[in-house]
């Protein structure tokens, strides 16, 4: 009603409030010099009409000024209610767009296109072309950038993604994050991930929870006890390394090629809080989608590679994988697969070394499975029964050739 008001009595001052309010520009001096402009002239006015002799023409022609300032202040107090009003509703908004010609546009994003994203900034819709835009993020939802570790609870999903109550028992957190920039995800996730190292080598892990448990591939701890975890921890000028020479397995599935460890903090600290990271939802990857790994291949601790999802389903042995051309090398394996979301949407596990393009990852479902049954695929060195083991036969002592083969074959 305000707004139609202003249309009809004030067309030329709304056109420029509504143009100024999409550009951003702030207008509020065209106001808040109004009133002194409107003084000084009132001013003027009552000196010339002190000159007159005519009295009553002084009464008159000082009560229309009067009458006429008195409007203009009116005026004046409705517009600047109106800028305040269309300025909170702009600034309210919390999706926020970053062109790459350096524009930003800040609105409320409605829909993600394939080609175009629809945003939402008071007046009318814009739809801006993805092929323009250098990053966007959702600030209403949750993000990466604010889902800091530790600040989510158990997420409001169950192991499928679907919505449910949370079980206290799981030892994974999810988070429908919104998506943000490689660069941002990095600078989040990156001390989740860690390097896992044993006298047979060495290869990558992430923490899931902040007590201490992470994921990494089967193979990487094969047939192995002596497990160290190295965490980086961010400091001033960079990364600070923390090793954990105390490692518990707690599960092991080699059929699916993954183990759960926890790190035991050696001394006093017994309740240290480690950063972690948020497994996400495998039926919401898309062929193509950007994706991009952090690992430590051949020894390069913290490397970041990034790639897309050339298919989401690549079976195996009966198992299915994750495709994508993202480089996965040795020293890889463990790591975890990132969507733009800082969500775990997959475990690095085998690439081929002189065939670049080539890695693979299993889904995250089969993560969450292996999880939430952990106390199957529990792990117990005097258990024989633990994991699977192939027994290799006796060799022959006698290797002399055996005596119904001597007379030959009849």
């Amino acid at each position: 009603m305000l707004r139609s008001y202003f249309k009809t009595q004030f067309p030329l001052r709304t056109a420029a409030i509504s143009s100024r309010v999409v550009v951003g520009t702030k207008f509020v001096l065209d106001v808040a010099l109004a009133t002194p402009a409107a003084i000084l002239n009132l001013r003027l006015a009552r000196e010339n009409i002190a000159r007159s002799r005519n009295e009553s023409s002084f009464e008159t022609t000082s009560r229309n000024i009067t009458n006429k300032y008195s409007n203009y202040i009116c005026i004046n107090r409705i517009c600047l209610f109106a800028f305040i009003l269309l300025s909170s509703c702009t600034f309210c908004f919390a999706d926020r767009i970053v062109l790459k010609e350096g524009q930003t546009i800040t609105g409320d994003i409605l829909a993600e296109k394939k080609t175009q994203i629809y945003i939402d900034i008071g007046i009318t819709v814009l739809a801006v072309p993805k092929d323009t835009i250098l990053e966007y993020e959702y600030s209403e939802t949750m993000t990466v950038d604010n889902a800091e570790p530790g600040q989510i609870g158990d997420s409001s999903k169950d192991a499928s993604g679907k919505p449910g109550a949370a079980q206290d028992d799981k030892l994974y957190k999810t988070a429908d994050l919104g998506t943000t920039t490689i660069e941002k995800c990095v600078e989040v996730v990156s001390e989740a991930v860690v390097l896992v190292s044993s006298p047979a080598g060495s290869g990558s892990g992430f923490f899931i929870n902040e007590d201490g448990h992470l994921i990494t591939n089967y193979h990487v701890i094969e047939k192995e006890t002596r497990i160290e975890v190295t965490v980086f921890r961010r400091a001033k000028n960079g990364f600070e390394k923390e090793k954990y020479k105390k490692v518990k397995i707690e599960a092991i599935n080699p059929f699916v090629d993954l183990a759960l460890l926890k790190i035991v903090p050696a001394g006093a600290d017994k309740n240290v809080k480690v950063k972690f990271v948020h497994l996400g939802d495998v039926s919401r990857i898309k062929t193509g989608e950007q994706v991009f790994t952090i690992g430590n291949p051949l020894g390069l601790e913290r490397t970041v590679t990034n790639g897309v999802i050339s298919t989401q389903k690549r079976a195996f042995q009966g198992l299915l994988y994750i495709q994508t051309n993202a480089d996965i090398n040795p020293g890889n394996s463990g790591g975890p697969l990132f969507n733009l979301s800082g969500e775990v949407i997959g475990v690095t596990n085998m690439g081929y070394i002189f065939l670049g393009g080539l890695g693979f990852a299993i889904p995250v479902n089969y993560v969450k499975h292996f999880i939430d049954n952990r106390d199957a695929f529990t792990y117990d060195k005097d258990n024989p029964n633990t994991g699977y083991r192939y027994i290799q036969p006796d060799r022959r002592r006698n290797k002399s050739r055996p005596k119904f083969l001597q007379g030959g074959i009849k």
